[in-house]
């Protein structure tokens, strides 16, 4: 009624009088910016309503209406009319508008600036169209952080000259900042934290291989999607909500995924990696409802619903992104959903998917039993992708890798020698498994001390550690390999330089798995090891005190007791103690010798 007498009765006046008919020449616009913010939602429709009314009466009025808001339900309700057009922001990128405004602000400082201009002069252009690229990718399309992004550069916020260096020295380091939007963050989320669901629902965002829409994340959540919108209405200023259930939810700045992701910045709203486990569990289940539907047929994933396309997609991700957080159930869960999917589609994928979950169980129980049934599914698989299949090479590579497991279970050499046999077929075919022949290569050198060997693994473990630069997931296992092959290499021809790089890579192995990583084990013994030995070349007290602390984490936090490994790690630390005696005279390592032999004494009888 407002809206009525204000503005469309005088504006509809003023076009159909006389002295005022230059107005219906062209329209007019009106713009109304943050109507979803508008607390009373009843007088939000009944405004919506009025004006639509309006133009329904006045086709041909020359006003348009411009509203720009999030497309909430009561508001997405009334606009589903003709004469309305809906346009998702979602669907346009901001980052040719964010390069614009960045080339916008470095002319302006060029023309200003005569350290710029001398490097210019000297150099070429800067900032380079490659790193104007590059800020505007980690930019992720808020102006806000741009504008943030170009004054830390200027040093505008650093007081001029005292910040570190000139701007070409600034660029690199704004390509690592943090948009300081953690409170933000913080703030919004927990405007929803008290609703069912939120902790699920937020999480899988962050984890999810692509973005889904709401109705997708509730069938992979297995909840109803008006309980994903209700969590998700209240957070729109940080995640983007689009008004319909087939669009995909996207994050309204990517740095919303580091902040869930890293659980120093998100405390309680730090997105547990556990989850990618009930994640790949929702997957199979997706997956073999659709088989069971179609069964033998071939399905590609665009011709499916969100959830069951994602499911084909992305479940081999989600089962290797929660590897390490597989409990015995959910093994034994996969095992059985796997087995159903391979019943009604018997293909090398299902074989191998199969297989996949057998092996994850047979980490937790180390039975034979399952890793022949995984071997024997992999070889059937390996068999229907003869030469020159285009996954032949990956089924290869899987073979090879259970095979290495079974061998250094059984030290049966024959499986040794056909893993290293297939992981050099692969080679032939145009990949690049050189972490896993250099595995297996090590494994050989172990078995023979043959130094070519050696010095061949070292090789391929090096080739691989520099495939997968941080942050790569698997970066801490490649450094523990090359680490072993180094430290190996030093046992043998005693080169300090390898004990030293040994320890080095050790230690960031070490730093790339926090202390509740369940394979944070591997580098921190391998690291005492290393440690050991060079107190035993250089004596130097500080190799020799690391040492001992690390091997009181593993005991206390890694083998406790009735653990296998106890017992060697209470004999190493026994060891370590009584040298730094024998350096020290520190009489609390005395009785601590004491207590350690008494408990490794007990534990024997």
């Amino acid at each position: 009624m407002q809206m009525q007498r204000l503005i469309f009765g005088p504006f509809k006046a003023a076009v159909q009088g006389s002295s005022m008919g230059t107005l219906a020449e062209r329209p007019f616009l009106i713009v109304i910016d943050g109507l979803d913010e508008c607390e009373d939602k009843d007088e939000v429709q009944d405004l919506i309503d009025g004006m639509l009314a309006f133009f329904t009466e006045n086709p041909f009025i020359p006003l348009r209406v411009f509203i720009t808001s999030r497309v909430e339900q009561h508001i997405q309700s009334r606009l589903n009319v003709p004469g309305v057009r809906l346009e998702n922001l979602v669907d346009h990128c901001s980052d040719n508008d964010i390069a614009t405004f960045l080339d916008v602000l470095f002319e302006d400082e060029r023309r200003r600036n005569p350290v710029i201009q001398a490097y210019a002069w000297q150099h070429g252009e800067w900032p380079t169209p490659s790193e104007k690229w590059q800020l505007v990718e980690h930019i992720g399309g808020s102006f806000i952080f741009a504008s943030a992004v170009f004054k830390f550069i200027m040093g505008w916020k650093l007081g001029g000259a005292d910040g570190p260096g000139t701007p070409m020295d600034r660029l690199p380091l704004a390509l690592k900042m943090n948009p300081g939007l953690d409170g933000l963050y913080a703030q919004t989320l927990a405007r929803s934290e008290h609703l069912p669901y939120f902790s699920d629902i937020i999480s899988t965002i962050a984890l999810l291989e692509s973005p889904l829409p709401t109705s997708g994340i509730a069938e992979l959540l297995g909840i109803r999607t008006y309980e994903v919108v209700n969590v998700l209405v209240n957070l729109q200023a940080i995640v983007q909500v689009p008004g319909t259930d087939n669009m995909p939810v996207t994050l309204c700045h990517t740095s919303l995924r580091d902040f869930l992701t890293t659980q120093s910045r998100s405390h309680r709203f730090f997105a547990h990696p556990s989850l990618h486990v009930r994640l790949f569990l929702r997957c199979i289940e997706c997956e073999l409802e659709l088989r069971r539907q179609r069964p033998g047929g071939l399905i590609h994933a665009r011709e499916c619903v969100s959830a069951v396309g994602y499911a084909l997609s992305h479940s081999a991700k989600h089962h290797s992104r929660g590897r390490d957080f597989f409990k015995l159930s959910a093994s034994n869960s996969a095992i059985h959903l796997r087995r159903e999917i391979l019943a009604v589609y018997q293909v090398p994928e299902s074989m191998n998917g199969l297989a996949n979950v057998i092996l994850s169980r047979f980490r937790h129980t180390g039975s034979l039993v399952d890793l022949g049934e995984a071997i024997s599914l992999l070889r059937e698989s390996l068999r229907l992708r003869p030469p020159p299949h285009p996954d032949r090479a990956s089924s290869l590579k899987r073979l090879a890798n259970a095979l290495q497991s079974r061998y250094r279970l059984t030290q049966f050499i024959a499986d040794l020698e056909e893993a290293i046999s297939l992981l050099r077929e692969a080679v032939t075919l145009g990949s690049s498994p050189s972490r896993l022949l250099g595995d297996a290569l090590l494994l050989r050198y172990h078995h023979m001390r043959s130094m070519p060997v050696l010095e061949e693994a070292i090789s391929l473990l090096n080739e691989a550690l520099r495939l997968r630069p941080a942050p790569h997931p698997d970066r801490s296992a490649s450094l523990n390999n090359l680490g072993a092959a180094l430290l190996d290499r030093y046992l043998r021809a005693g080169s300090t330089p390898d004990l030293e790089q040994a320890i080095s890579i050790f230690r960031e192995a070490l730093g790339l798995r926090a202390s509740s990583h369940p394979l944070r084990s591997v580098p921190l013994g391998n690291l005492v090891i290393s440690l050991q030995n060079m107190y035993k070349k250089n004596r130097a007290l500080p190799h020799l005190q690391e040492a001992i602390l690390y091997s009181g984490e593993l005991l206390e936090s890694h083998y406790p007791v009735g653990h296998e490994n106890r017992a060697e790690w209470l004999g190493r630390l026994t060891s370590l103690l009584e040298m730094r005696f024998d350096a020290t005279g520190r009489e609390e390592d005395f009785a601590d010798i004491a207590r350690l032999k008494e408990e490794a004494y007990r534990s024997s009888t």
